[in-house]
């Protein structure tokens, strides 16, 4: 699929309470790599195989959450574009200059009715993977930590997640992959959005209060690199909230788990590829507990209601 507009999921910054446990945290037992401080106290990472310089940013705040979501563009042409057409839709857009968030150019922040902050942006500096582009080995030693391929997605919670579906397929061009019903099996509970070939890169979920996290995703390449992240998380007594196990819906395999803050984080592997002739996957209300949690086939409460 020829990608000219939205590419990818670029960055998330998020709230921690305790900045020097998070960044020993997100440093050694994520096995991210830091790439840089600003002056507004953030902290900036990336995988050792994104190049990019950041993917995952960290702030201290009083609360734990999320600040924003940002999405990577094809290019300026692009950017201007989508800005134009989330303004025919009658949504705000900011521009926040180039530089604010370091190595990484000007961004357009709007809010999507779900109450979450998200961004679009078409420049960001290349630090390299630590390869080269010239003759690459195959992948880069002593790397710490799980030490994930990429920051993957998102899930948020929100009210609207029906008017925010709306402007990512609009105005963004995202496709509904996948879907979750209420009990009337009309209303949509949970639906999962791509911009890309994978089989999601941001999904919503329908919940009272706006703007809240339920996690960000980190990608891993094999279900054995999957279960070695499980060894890992064990070895640094790391709150775990279900996993390793599959999910139904995008059949990718997981594990749900906490940072230090309270923040839920995932390692996520697999997942079919999506192309825009395919129809969406509907999952009813009796079934959902499967879609989620294929192997339990049931949720748990925890998951359902512990955002931030």
């Amino acid at each position: 699929m020829a990608m000219t507009g939205v590419l990818r999921p670029g960055h998330a910054v998020v709230r921690v309470l305790d900045l020097d446990e998070s960044v020993k945290f997100y440093t050694d037992v994520i096995g991210l790599k830091e790439t840089g401080r600003d002056k507004s106290g953030r902290v900036y990472f990336k995988t050792h195989e994104e190049r990019d310089h950041n993917s995952f940013v960290i702030r201290k705040a009083d609360s734990a959450g999320i600040d924003y979501f940002g999405f990577k563009v094809l290019n300026q042409g692009a950017l201007k574009s989508l800005e134009g057409r989330l303004r025919d839709m009658g949504v705000a857009t900011e521009r926040i200059p180039a530089g604010e968030l370091l190595e990484t150019g000007e961004r357009v922040r709007f809010e999507v009715p779900t109450g979450h902050q998200i961004e679009l942006y078409a420049d960001k500096t290349d630090v390299g993977n630590g390869l080269g582009y010239v003759n690459p080995e195959a992948w880069l030693q002593n790397t710490r930590g799980i030490n994930p391929v990429r920051m993957d997605h998102c899930l948020i919670y929100g009210p609207d997640i029906d008017g925010a579906r709306k402007v990512f397929e609009d105005a963004l061009g995202f496709s509904l992959v996948e879907r979750a019903l209420l009990e009337d099996g009309k209303t949509d509970l949970a639906t999962w959005l791509t911009c890309s070939a994978k089989a999601h890169d941001i999904a919503m979920v329908r919940h009272g209060e706006p703007g809240k996290l339920h996690h960000v995703s980190f990608m891993l390449n094999t279900w054995e690199q999957v279960l070695r992240a499980a060894d890992i998380m064990s070895m640094n007594r790391v709150s775990i909230d279900i996993g390793p196990t599959r999910h139904g819906i995008t059949q990718g395999t997981t594990i749900y788990f906490f940072d230090p803050s309270g923040n839920r984080m995932e390692t996520f592997c697999g997942g079919y590829q999506w192309y825009p002739d395919m129809k969406p996957t509907t999952w009813t209300w009796e079934e959902v507990g499967a879609g989620v949690f294929y192997h339990d086939r049931k949720l748990n409460e925890r998951f359902l209601s512990v955002v931030t």
